[in-house]
């Protein structure tokens, strides 16, 4: 009998063989990340290493609130006298030079909120009357006044937030989250997403995993109907014939992976297995009416129902259980103005839609002791300019793309709570006083976790990638 490794011999080219070498190595890396008994291990005593962290964390889960489209800083967060003071009037020619703008012309007339700023907590925090229940938790939140990006269109910026480049391809942080720490739960996903809101549809890049192996990408989760799209078993198929199925495509594949040794082949048979494993694991996480009436409450959810507060609340059920990273996406805040998008009512209606349940989603996770070891994100893509949009009605009144300086606020997970970092100048044009760039904001939050942004890499087409790209520097003031 002729020797099985001789024949295989036959399909392998040079250019194959040295794939292989990278590949392989590659591949023998990653299953060393995915091995269920280093990451998928109970946490050990406070004060210890994760396996596979680079030093000791302080969180272990991440919920990103991420709101598309693009909040308006200067009508929520960020209060500026200056500007009110000097509504309808033009911007200082100084203040423009060397500036693109998104849309609007250098001429716009300054715009100054109508809506009403208070002093709030301990802290002395300023807040738009439009976040009352953010109010009451801003001794827990720390306030990056200070963040800028450098892309100003939506699709660009969006990815530039949540993968670190401007241009699709790159993995998303959730992805880097998923391999370099992987899931506490074998059955279900290490990064999901879930998706509410109107306006500007949002693509799947900004949770892909790029060049990562596919594992990595985020897993879409919905909070009305089927939970995952073609997870189900399909009709007249029983457990035990949908087990037979994946026993035989399992085979198939490695037979195939045998011969090829590519890892996606590996990756398609972990894909099969863990949506196998979810048909039982997502149904129960996603039935969110065994929650008691006052969470309900709390959360405004409205059980079999889509919307961004059933979000949160499964957020805090999948955190639970051990989902590394979980992504809100919500759309409807490209307020430029006119009746389908203004800082009059549809400013309104997110903040209607979002501020109870986010502030929700603190309190129960703090609740729970569960907030120190769970950092929650909440901001978009980039901020509004100070300068209204158009010469619009005043009922109809919008704003720009901005990204020279704007506002997130993070919560738990190690954060320093109670602090407003950084500042922009007095018209809320540029960030002036401790600056973070996206690519600190990102250091920053993998340093929570234990890793080293310099050293959670990728090597594809021979150069060694990562989340930060060649930039970031931790923000150690917004430890805590």
């Amino acid at each position: 009998m002729s020797d099985p490794n001789l024949e295989n011999l036959k399909y392998v080219t040079r250019r194959k063989f040295f794939q292989q070498c990278g590949t392989g190595m590659g591949a023998l890396a990653l299953g060393s990340l995915l091995n269920e008994n280093l990451f998928a291990a109970p946490a050990k005593a406070a004060g210890a290493s994760l396996p596979g962290t680079h030093f000791a964390p302080k969180a272990k889960n991440i919920i990103y609130l991420f709101q598309s489209g693009g909040p308006s800083h200067l009508d929520l967060f960020d209060y500026k006298p200056e500007l009110i003071k000097r509504n309808g009037q033009k911007m200082p020619d100084e203040i423009l030079k060397n500036i693109r703008l998104a849309q609007i012309g250098k001429d716009a007339a300054l715009l100054g909120t109508t809506y009403k700023f208070q002093q709030h907590g301990k802290s002395g925090v300023w807040l738009s009357e439009l976040l009352p229940q953010l109010s009451t938790i801003v001794d827990d939140v720390a306030f990056v006044q200070g963040l800028y990006s450098e892309a100003f269109n939506h699709d660009p910026a969006t990815l530039f937030m949540n993968t670190g480049a401007q241009l699709s391809g790159r993995p998303s942080m959730g992805a880097w989250f998923s391999y370099g720490l992987g899931s506490e739960n074998k059955d279900l996903p290490a990064f999901v997403v879930m998706t509410t809101g109107v306006g500007q549809p949002l693509t799947n890049n900004s949770w892909g995993s790029g060049f990562l192996p596919t594992v990595h990408q985020g897993v879409q989760l919905r909070s009305q109907g089927d939970p995952v799209l073609f997870v189900s078993n399909p009709k007249g198929m029983g457990d035990e014939r949908r087990r037979q199925s994946l026993d035989a495509l399992h085979d198939l594949n490695q037979m195939r992976y045998d011969v090829l040794r590519d890892p996606e082949i590996e990756t398609r048979i972990s894909a099969y297995e863990l949506a196998y494993r979810m048909q039982t694991s997502v149904p129960d996480v996603m039935d969110i009416s065994k929650e008691p009436a006052a969470m309900h409450e709390a959360y405004a959810t409205t059980p079999g129902r889509a919307s961004f507060a059933n979000n949160c609340l499964l957020a805090r059920r999948l955190v639970e259980r051990g989902v590394r990273f979980v992504q809100l996406y919500h759309r409807g805040w490209d307020h430029h103005g006119g009746p389908d998008g203004n800082l009059v009512f549809d400013l309104k209606k997110r903040c209607l839609e979002t501020d109870q349940p986010a502030v929700a989603l603190i309190k129960d996770l703090k609740q729970r002791g569960l907030l120190d070891q769970t950092l929650v994100v909440w901001g978009g893509e980039f901020g509004r300019t100070p300068m209204m949009q158009g010469n619009l009605k005043p009922d109809q009144i919008g704003r720009d793309h901005h990204p020279h300086g704007y506002t997130v606020w993070l919560a738990g997970g190690g954060i320093k709570p109670g602090i407003v970092h950084g500042r922009t100048d007095d018209f809320g044009f540029y960030a002036t006083e401790n600056k973070i760039h996206v690519h600190d904001l990102h250091a920053t939050i993998l340093h929570l976790f234990g890793l080293e942004h310099t050293k959670l890499t990728y090597r594809f087409q021979g150069r060694d990638f990562r989340l930060t790209d060649v930039h970031g520097e931790v923000v150690k003031p917004l430890l805590g």
